[in-house]
């Protein structure tokens, strides 16, 4: 059973993988196939049997109680993003629910007028990381951040755009867990079959990533940029949702104020900027 007909049971078998038998206080004996916890010993930390939580994992119950869901949780040591995804995936299981089709989202206007005056960095960004639009200080971050463009493809495939990033398994590892999160239960979604198949074909790191089932909120942070004109530069970069929409974000990149980051950016800025903006037309799967 594939993971987008079993998504609850590939996130346990995943996550069981990860936690070690020290981790939850059982001693290590015998030898073991695979690494992390073994079904069985899951099943008797989480107070059921060995035959439900096999059933669970293979998909064979699709209705498990929130107890045993907490238990389970408990046992795997999920912290809240992880128990999160997980109740969701149960209770996408119980449901069945037939999906409705996703529709492409307009950028509304008032946001692309803001997107052109704002004097930082940013662009528009839907749930799978295509950049929907951009003003002309983002696409002189990287003139990958056009519109049209995908930032997952570009962060695993593009060594140019890898090498912005001196910390680019970290910037990895935030983008995989942040993408679980956004499809959440819509793993049958075609757009997201098709970005994801083809990552985990062509990128051996992004193909690691994905099989942890790792889940993460999307929150401001600081990244660190090794731009080749101005040099390193950390920027802190914010995701503000965009109302009247289901999934498009502004992402807005901003240094300290008055710190020399400040000053290689505004000295980017200054450097002769290509003239295209945020008003490039939408492109949306």
């Amino acid at each position: 059973m594939s993971e987008t007909t079993n998504a609850l049971g590939a996130f346990l078998r995943a996550r069981r993988e990860l936690v070690t038998p020290e981790q939850v206080g059982i001693p290590d004996v015998g030898v073991r196939r695979v690494p992390g916890l073994r079904r069985e010993e899951v099943a008797m930390l989480a107070g059921v049997s060995a035959d439900y939580y096999l059933r669970l994992e293979r998909g064979r119950d699709r209705n498990p109680s929130a107890q045993v869901l907490e238990s389970i949780a408990r046992v795997l040591l999920l912290d809240d993003d992880h128990r999160e995804h997980m109740l969701t995936l149960a209770a996408d299981c119980a449901q069945k629910r037939r999906r409705r089709r996703r529709r492409p989202e307009t950028v509304p206007a008032g946001m692309l007028k803001l997107l052109d005056s704002l004097v930082q960095p940013a662009f528009i960004e839907n749930r799978y990381f295509d950049v929907v639009a951009s003003n002309h200080l983002a696409q002189a971050i990287s003139p990958r951040l056009a519109p049209g463009a995908n930032q997952l493809r570009d962060l695993f495939l593009d060594p140019t755009e890898q090498s912005l990033y001196p910390q680019w398994p970290a910037v990895t590892e935030c983008f995989v867990a942040n993408l679980r999160q956004a499809v959440g239960t819509d793993t049958d979604d075609p757009r997201f079959i098709e970005l994801t198949g083809e990552l985990t074909l062509a990128s051996p790191r992004f193909r690691q990533l994905w099989a942890r089932h790792e889940v993460r909120g999307q929150y401001g942070t600081p990244v660190l940029i090794n731009h080749p004109q101005v040099g390193e530069m950390t920027l802190n970069r914010e995701r503000l949702t965009i109302g009247g929409t289901e999934s498009l974000m502004l992402i807005v990149l901003h240094p300290d104020a008055g710190s020399s980051n400040a000053e290689k950016l505004a000295l980017l800025a200054s450097a002769g900027l290509p003239t295209t903006t945020g008003k490039a037309r939408s492109r949306l799967s």
